[in-house]
């Protein structure tokens, strides 16, 4: 079984073991999970809403009768990352989490980064603190005491999961290292950030290998979920470093894409890497070792899906995404001139975590209807992940292809077939998503594939597309890439004054 802790829904999937196919999924809820937002840049979700919907997909799952729950022998589980999790001794939620595009931290990560030393936070933790979950954490100590005072443990949003599973809280180098809590010059806890924020260490789960024992399935969990008892917890990895494992993105070179709420591109490197401004972000990946290194290169863009989505409820209730992609295609590519900016969901780290916004530019009331808004935002999207794809190429991952699953955004011919204009890539589709690759991944940590490749040896591409050669795009990315540059000089004029 394949737990996906997302942002909008958590999705569940079972797979045979034996042929890696998919037998049955199903998600919960029906309607996208809110981000709550008490005050301006702020993003949470309730982790005991999370429980309670992982509950509810498992048993919908169970309802198609396509397999027996009693023959479910591993559970693995990939998680929405960076988010913070903070428990009692009872494994009370104290608050609710503190998730990934949350921009509060901000402030306090980069005051972290100057004070702890900028070489040293890039040297050893590959990154500046930023709003990852050191940071965050580092605010609740500053800004809620008692609940501080009242924690027993901290954690990701997929170790409190497993921990509702088994009764037991652990975690693994990937994960602290998503957290900026892990020195990968000492591949131990990092002391540098412990001591800066003035943590107590025994606030940290045990840490156990990404593929390994992270529990047993507690007896009376078992018998709400109509489980096996004593299966374990196999595996846990955030949803960018599984969504890799799933497309058998292991080795340095590989790529791998997702257009969800947020964007992410994810390459593997050998190398200690990191960017000089901390724009896009290194993390152990789930095949990571010692004497192995296996590091994911993440960008990340906060303002991608969400931004589909918030056009798709402007446009109206009743509107589907499928109808949505099929009114893109009605407009010709460029979107007679109207321009998207995509950066409404928090501060962007490959901005320097600044926080621009999202806008239109050159909307015509004479000339734009809907369906060029929609098509805009789409291409919009596309542009960013140039934009951040050419900072990748900086760093020295320059990859001709990507993979992807044909999922979120993926599903609209438009913006795929953007995407791989704009960056002048071919993008290979598989099947699958996260909780498929979760499930995957119970398999090698429960020993039944012998290592990440086995796991992956019948994964093929199920379609490619390839990039054309588009004036009208090389023209308006050059024009939107100009807008931005100008909205971060303004955002730089209001900041100091």
């Amino acid at each position: 079984m394949g737990i996906d802790l997302g942002t909008s829904s958590i999705k569940v999937s079972i797979v045979d073991a034996t042929s890696q196919a998919c037998i049955a999924s199903a998600h919960y809820p029906d309607s996208e999970t809110a981000i709550l937002s008490l005050h301006p840049g702020w993003a949470e979700q309730s982790p005991d809403t999370w429980w309670n919907d992982v509950q509810q997909a498992i048993l919908r799952c169970h309802a198609t009768k396509l397999y027996d729950p009693l023959d479910i022998s591993a559970i693995g589980i990939a998680y929405q990352m960076h988010g913070l999790v903070m428990v009692d001794r009872e494994q009370h939620v104290l608050r609710n989490s503190i998730i990934w595009c949350d921009s509060r931290a901000v402030g306090i990560g980069d005051t972290a980064f100057h004070n702890i030393g900028e070489e040293h936070c890039l040297a050893s933790f590959l990154n500046s603190p930023g709003n990852f979950t050191a940071a965050k954490l580092g605010w609740v100590k500053a800004n809620e005491a008692a609940i501080y005072d009242k924690a027993d443990k901290i954690m990701l949003p997929g170790d409190f999961i497993a921990m509702r599973l088994t009764g037991e809280a652990t975690t693994s180098a990937s994960a602290l290292s998503e957290g900026i809590f892990w020195d990968f010059k000492e591949e131990t806890i990092a002391d540098a950030i412990i001591d800066y924020f003035g943590f107590d260490r025994a606030l940290f789960p045990s840490v156990r290998p990404v593929f390994g024992d992270h529990g047993r399935l507690d007896k009376k969990i078992a018998g709400l979920l109509l489980l096996k008892p004593g299966i374990p917890v196999a595996y846990k990895a955030g949803d960018q470093p599984n969504n890799a494992l799933s497309l058998n993105v292991l080795q340095p070179g590989e790529v791998a894409a997702t257009a969800g709420t947020s964007g992410v591109i994810y390459g593997v490197s050998d190398q200690l890497s990191y960017d000089q401004q901390s724009r896009i972000n290194s993390f152990a990946h789930v095949n990571h070792e010692k004497n192995d290194r296996k590091i994911g290169i993440l960008l990340c863009i906060n303002g991608a899906g969400i931004f589909n989505r918030w056009i798709k409820n402007i446009a109206g209730a009743s509107l589907g995404y499928d109808e949505l992609n099929k009114e893109a295609e009605r407009i010709e590519p460029g979107s007679n001139g109207l321009v998207a900016i995509p950066f409404g969901n928090g501060a962007e780290r490959m901005l320097n975590n600044r926080i621009i916004g999202a806008h239109f530019h050159f909307l015509d009331f004479n000339l734009h209807e809907r369906t060029h808004m929609i098509r805009a935002v789409q291409e919009g999207i596309a542009f960013s992940f140039r934009y951040g794809l050419d900072i990748m190429r900086e760093n020295g991952i320059r990859p001709t292809v990507i993979r992807a699953s044909r999922t979120n955004l993926f599903l609209s011919d438009v913006f795929a077939q953007a995407f791989a204009d704009v960056n002048d890539v071919s993008v290979e589709f598989y099947d699958g998503d996260g909780s498929y690759g979760a499930a995957l991944g119970a398999g090698i940590g429960a020993g039944i594939y012998k290592d990440a490749a086995t796991a992956a040896h019948n994964r093929k591409p199920t379609g490619v597309i390839h990039p054309k050669a588009s004036k009208t795009y090389d023209a308006l990315y050059g024009r939107w890439k100009g807008i931005v540059k100008e909205h971060l000089d303004r955002s730089w004029e209001t900041a100091i004054c």
